[in-house]
């Protein structure tokens, strides 16, 4: 049976659901160990042994992984992969910027945003924002891949009961170091997490007017807010609620698109929410190809109105 090594993302506290789904996934391959490296993890590392699925836990504990810096943590994987044959890491800005340097150090090639598991070493992806589905084999020993975190079922976060082993690595390579992060703090719900997004765009005109029309909607619902690529260029938000192919990859219950026209690049990012909503005044809007429920109507009419009958 093959073995499959997963990066755990983490807050060194408890474990990000991004790596549930990277469970169910490795799962489809083989037997699944995890990969806690953290500075002071022991609690991430408890949280990832109770993972259904999870078969092992590997912790390492060292100051030089606290911040998850790839030049740290790439060189610690591809030392142990020589006991795996897969590799996988959620597709996140830290699995993204860890697993590519895996596969270099490893001289192999990495399948990338995998959407299902087809074979030991064939598996979908999109390409072209998501207008086609790739189906690709690799031929190489070992497998580099990052999932698309919502395109797997995510494993349960409790009934498992792995082993957790120490192991540790080469540490700090002297490459970079960590200076510090800001934090965006909110009441809403975390955007990748949410289970309702209102997203705004364009249309909206403004800063002060996304907040008027999108936030009070948003707070109803007790939803997250995101925006199209456009509404952040403009500057009426920060560019992490942006939700699209450079944006953030979202699939939440309800998607509620106001004043979005709907560019591939946007639906790449949320096409695969369950339930969506568009309203926008253009009748022949992209958008209303892929919604589930559409209204023409003019947002600065019709949003205010739904928002008060909530």
């Amino acid at each position: 049976m093959a073995k499959t090594l997963i990066w755990v993302e983490h807050d060194n506290a408890s474990v990000k659901d991004a790596t549930l789904a990277v469970v169910t996934a490795a799962a489809l391959i083989g037997e699944v160990t995890a990969l806690v490296a953290g500075s002071g993890c022991d609690g991430a590392a408890a949280a990832a042994a109770k993972i259904a699925g999870v078969a092992k836990v590997l912790k390492a504990d060292d100051a030089a992984y606290g911040a998850a810096l790839a030049e740290n943590v790439a060189p610690l994987i591809a030392g142990l992969m020589a006991d795996y044959d897969a590799f996988l890491a959620p597709a996140t800005s830290h699995g993204k910027n860890i697993a590519p340097r895996v596969a270099a150090l490893l001289d192999v090639m990495q399948v990338s945003d995998i959407l299902s598991v087809e074979g030991p070493k064939t598996f979908t992806r999109p390409t072209y924002a998501g207008n086609a589905i790739a189906t690709v084999e690799s031929s190489d020993a070992k497998l580099v891949i990052t999932v698309r975190g919502t395109a797997f079922a995510k494993a349960e976060a409790s009934g498992g009961s792995a082993s957790v082993e120490a192991v540790s690595g080469a540490g700090d390579s002297g490459l970079s170091s960590f200076v510090g992060a800001e934090i965006a703090k909110s009441e809403r719900p975390e955007l990748t997490a949410a289970k309702i997004i209102v997203s705004g765009g364009r249309a909206l005109k403004d800063a002060d007017t996304f907040k008027a029309v999108i936030f009070p909607l948003a707070d109803k619902l007790g939803a997250a807010v995101g925006a199209s690529r456009a509404a952040v260029d403009a500057g009426y938000v920060p560019n992490d609620y942006q939700v699209g192919q450079t944006g953030k990859i979202v699939a939440p219950q309800v998607y509620i698109a106001v004043g979005i026209s709907g560019a591939i690049q946007h639906l790449a990012g949320m096409k695969d929410s369950k339930t969506i909503i568009a309203i926008n005044k253009d009748e022949d809007a992209p958008i209303f190809q892929v919604a589930d429920i559409g209204l023409v109507a003019d947002l600065f009419a019709a949003v205010p109105e739904l928002t008060g009958k909530l």
